[in-house]
């Protein structure tokens, strides 16, 4: 799974994701990309789970993408602790998704098997997303 190998600060505040991205919300590598439609934390195993399915799906044809990377740690206490003590250690790493972002990218398939493979990808994710085509091969 992903995960930083090394991090300036261990624990970082929450945050928010007000507005929409600004970047990363072209397709730049593929042909077709998944695209979201809302904000939220993607969690290393989520992305892990996309993309093994987008993989076999395709049969290991085509060339994959992921324009996301978890660096976000997000910390948890133990079950049936007391309040106070300070701040739990991380457990996990999130990306953090504004609508608009581009998350996956896909090249060298027809486009009614990246359909599809987006389309079982996207249920993996705890979002609504799009499956969007780059404009640029339309164009010429």
């Amino acid at each position: 799974m992903l995960s930083p190998k090394k991090t300036k600060f261990r624990k970082q505040h929450r945050g928010r994701m007000r507005g929409f991205a600004s970047k990363g919300n072209k397709i730049i590598f593929g042909e077709y990309a998944l695209q979201a439609l809302e904000p939220t934390w993607l969690t290393s195993r989520q992305i892990e789970a996309t993309r093994r399915t987008i993989t076999r799906h395709v049969k290991r044809g085509g060339k994959l993408w992921i324009r996301i990377f978890p660096d976000k740690p997000v910390t948890a206490r133990p079950a049936e602790t007391r309040m106070g003590s300070g701040k739990g250690s991380p457990e996990y790493w999130v990306a953090v998704i504004k609508p608009g972002h581009i998350i996956f990218e896909i090249s060298g398939i027809p486009q009614n098997i990246a359909e599809q493979a987006m389309k079982l990808a996207s249920y993996k994710l705890p979002m609504k997303t799009k499956f969007i085509i780059n404009n640029k091969i339309n164009e010429t």
